[in-house]
């Protein structure tokens, strides 16, 4: 990744080849889902979705040709700026988000508040 677009949601390369093998593994799917919802100890959690069916509140924000990453339309504001990268770091991956929006993260890094 060479910058961080301020505007958009941004992927590193193995964030993208998680989502793509997730989405191989599957075997369907139209592509992958990242939103928010109220939850978790600091008031937001991030969410992930396959997506099957395309409704007008997704927005594509197409990470790559090759893959369909949509975010709905209430939760781009608060992920604007982010960075979404895959981490294997032994017992501990999973996709990690750097969000610029967050004014503090939980401990355990699951949950949020903006």
């Amino acid at each position: 990744m060479d910058s961080i677009n301020a505007n958009a949601l941004n992927f590193s390369e193995s964030a993208i080849n998680h989502f793509n093998d997730a989405l191989m593994q599957r075997g369907k799917g139209n592509g992958v889902k990242l939103g928010i919802k109220k939850a978790g100890c600091s008031g937001y959690e991030y969410t992930f979705e396959y997506v099957d069916n395309i409704d007008e509140t997704l927005i594509n924000v197409n990470a790559n040709s090759d893959l369909n990453i949509y975010v709905d339309s209430n939760s781009m504001p608060f992920l604007k700026g982010s960075l979404i990268d895959y981490v294997d770091d032994g017992l501990n991956k999973g996709i990690k988000f750097i969000n610029p929006n967050a004014k503090a993260v939980c401990g355990c890094g699951e949950s949020f508040t903006l």
